[in-house]
């Protein structure tokens, strides 16, 4: 068969919203090779046989990630697995608008539910002399994490533990950063990620601010004078989490994603004002 032909039978059986980028991926994963590797060697050959069984777990919903257990975030390349949220290139803003707002390159980084660690690793390829900390309620979070700190040379300057977001942490860091869980238990998911992700890590109560309310709190002993807080939000939570926000003494701004919706809130612990 074609190469051309069974991209085309595979993206029709695929459906859904990038069936032809689904497809192609999962070729270039079956021949050990790059996605633009593959288009730029559009006959080269194949197992028809085997290619066709990681369509059919496509087509029964699983995520490409898992199908291929890797996931592009930032600038590096994570292991996935069913344990941890899959990366989402949303996330990133995160990312972003740490590297515009913070004043001073950190020294120390915190990441409160690491996940797969990519928040934490991806800042840290971004500020060479910076080291971090990286807290999940999940042992099996938590290996995938170390293994990606492994895999992407950033091992020595990553460390992981245990824990109840920052409950018993008793440093300060530079940045904090955190997708927490922000999904309403009532809200409704694709059949793809309510199946396949951790509901661990989707749901936090009846209007998704049960994790908030916890972290919040937790910041002001957590940061440094001048530090930065970065969380992820759902797109309509950004009123209330000003609010929480400014209940606990942050100056707090929304920042969007690439789609233009509330993707993340900044908070920043104000400078001390000079004694009169």
């Amino acid at each position: 068969m074609r190469t051309v032909d069974a991209l085309n039978e595979a993206a029709a059986r695929i459906g859904g919203e990038t069936p032809r980028l689904d497809a192609e991926v999962l070729l270039a994963h079956h021949l050990g090779c790059s996605r633009g590797d593959l288009l730029l060697n559009p006959d080269c050959k194949f197992d028809p046989q085997d290619y066709e069984k990681l369509v059919e777990r496509r087509a029964n919903g699983e995520p490409v990630a898992h199908i291929t257990g890797t996931r592009e975030f930032w600038s590096v390349t994570l292991k996935v697995s069913p344990a941890v949220l899959i990366p989402r290139p949303d996330t990133e803003t995160l990312v972003e608008v740490a590297l515009k707002l913070c004043a001073h390159p950190p020294a120390r980084i915190l990441d409160l539910g690491t996940g797969s660690g990519a928040l934490l690793l991806a800042c840290l390829s971004e500020w060479p002399n910076a080291t971090g900390l990286g807290v999940d309620a999940s042992l099996a979070a938590l290996a995938v994490a170390q293994e990606n700190a492994q895999s992407t040379g950033l091992a020595g300057r990553a460390n992981f533990q245990l824990g109840d977001w920052g409950e018993g942490l008793n440093e300060r860091f530079d940045l904090i950063l955190s997708n927490p869980p922000y999904i309403a238990e009532t809200e409704e998911l694709s059949e793809e990620v309510r199946t396949f992700e951790p509901a661990s890590a989707l749901f936090a109560g009846g209007k998704g601010l049960d994790d908030y309310r916890r972290i919040v709190p937790q910041l002001p002993g957590l940061l440094n004078l001048g530090g930065l807080a970065v969380l992820e939000i759902g797109h309509k939570q950004g009123p209330a989490l000003m609010a929480m926000a400014a209940d606990h003494g942050f100056t707090a701004s929304l920042h969007p994603d690439l789609a233009g919706r509330d993707r993340c809130v900044a908070l920043n612990v104000p400078p001390l004002k000079p004694a009169a």
